[in-house]
């Protein structure tokens, strides 16, 4: 019998690190976090990574395990996380898997295929192509050698450009041929919880988020990551909050202006992650209006976990 693991999900703001928390009080739990952005070093606050003294408390995985320029992907979190999984399991202790970027649980979940083919010379050379003929070259380039994946991914997607660029250099294969193949599932039962909330609710508490943010210092973090180097154009700076306190440094926005922009950007891209999830009818959608709501649904958590011994 495949074990169970149980994962929290739900847009941006809606509780999810509250939850996780107060499960933690009650089991011995180590949290696995899906979020795209939180793998970066130096994005703290923009991302709303869970705080130092919770990570002291409770053991996360996948937080601060690569620079802002690394290459990461969706597959490689689902390889990983997987792996890591049965290390928790060994241990002794019950995994929980916490986050809002459907894209990586789906790998962790259902797998996705990736290629795991690199070649660094060959990466240097596309990089250095990169700075002295620009990215619409490159995308050009891919829409010539691979149209059928050009047209799935954004002529401003840096970081997937350059990859399928690298496969087909090494490979004389188009990237979008190699999709067709099977992908690894993963070998345990996920228990999905799914957290809700009424949009003018939720609305409100990114708008709040968003203003916490600022005065935490958002604006000193992304002058701090320009400051050590690394471009604007990167993948992980091109998101909600880091691309528009770029644009403010540039004097392309006013403060208001950009706060405006980061609350309204962030609200769409939690309509984007409702979207997502709720595509995926395995889901258990779980209301919250209140804190007490979060409290009794941790309790509710606890109760399934301590009954699948």
């Amino acid at each position: 019998m495949k074990r169970k693991v149980h994962f929290i999900v739900g847009p941006t703001a809606v509780g999810k690190t509250f939850l996780s928390e107060r499960i933690a009080e009650h089991l011995a739990v180590e949290i696995i976090s899906a979020d795209s952005r939180q793998i970066y070093r130096y994005m703290d606050i923009g991302t709303a990574k869970p705080d130092v003294a919770l990570r002291k408390k409770v053991r996360h995985h996948f937080i601060d395990i690569c620079d802002p320029d690394a290459y990461y992907s969706a597959g490689m979190f689902g390889r990983e996380a997987r792996q890591t999984v049965k290390q928790i399991l060994e241990r002794g202790n019950r995994p929980l898997v916490v986050g809002g970027s459907g894209f990586y649980i789906k790998a962790m979940v259902d797998g996705i295929f990736e290629l795991e083919t690199k070649d660094e010379a060959v990466r240097a050379e596309l990089d250095e192509r990169l700075q002295k003929e620009g990215l619409p070259a490159l995308y050009d380039a891919l829409q010539k050698v691979d149209p059928v994946y050009a047209a799935k991914i954004s002529p401003n997607d840096r970081q997937r450009i350059l990859r399928s660029l690298e496969v087909y250099r090494i490979t004389g294969r188009p990237f979008s041929s190699f999709h067709r193949q099977k992908p690894v599932q993963a070998d345990f039962e996920p228990v999905f919880w799914g957290l809700d909330m009424e949009r003018k609710a939720l609305y409100a508490r990114i708008n709040r988020r968003v203003d916490q943010m600022l005065s935490q210092g958002l604006i000193d973090e992304v002058q701090a990551l320009l400051e050590r180097g690394y471009s604007p154009e990167l993948n992980a700076l091109n998101t909600v909050g880091y691309k528009e306190v770029i644009q403010y440094l540039k004097n392309e926005l006013t403060l208001d202006e950009m706060t405006e922009r980061i609350k309204r950007n962030s609200r769409r891209y939690a309509k984007r992650q409702f979207t997502w999830f709720r595509a995926d009818k395995r889901i258990r959608w779980q209301t919250i209006q209140t804190a007490d709501d979060l409290e009794k649904l941790a309790k509710k958590i606890v109760r399934e976990v301590v009954s699948e011994k």
